[in-house]
C-alpha cells in the first residue's frame, strides 16, 4: 500500500495518486489508517474555526496536541511497515523522538 500523508490517502495502487511512503501492511492495518487520518481531518476543521477565535493562543489548544499525537502513531505505523530507508528518514525527524 501507499500512503500519502499531505492527502490524508491510502492507495492500493501507486500510479493512483502521488504517495510519500511505500508499506507492506496486511488488510487490517489499512482501517487504523483510514481511522486516524480521518480523526486528524476532523481536529484540523476543528482548529480552522479556533483559529478565528484570537484569545486562544496556538500553544494552549488542546485540538494542536491530538493532531500532532494522531500524526505520531501515522509515522510510528509507517515506520513499523516500511523500508529501511524510510525508516532512517521517519527516525530522524523530531516528531518522532
Amino acid at each position: 500500500m501507499y500512503i500519502s500523508l499531505n492527502h490524508k490517502l491510502v492507495h492500493a495502487d501507486p500510479h493512483s495518486s502521488t504517495w510519500e511512503y511505500k508499506v507492506e501492511v496486511t488488510k487490517e492495518v489499512y482501517p487504523v489508517f483510514e481511522k486516524l487520518f480521518s480523526q486528524m481531518e476532523q481536529l484540523e476543521f476543528q482548529n480552522f474555526l479556533r483559529s478565528h477565535l484570537p484569545y486562544i493562543p496556538y500553544h494552549y489548544d488542546k485540538d494542536n496536541d491530538r493532531v500532532d499525537l494522531r500524526l505520531k502513531k501515522v509515522f510510528a505505523l509507517i515506520h513499523e511497515y516500511t523500508d529501511d530507508e524510510s525508516k532512517r528518514f521517519i527516525e530522524q525527524l523530531p516528531l518522532f523522538r
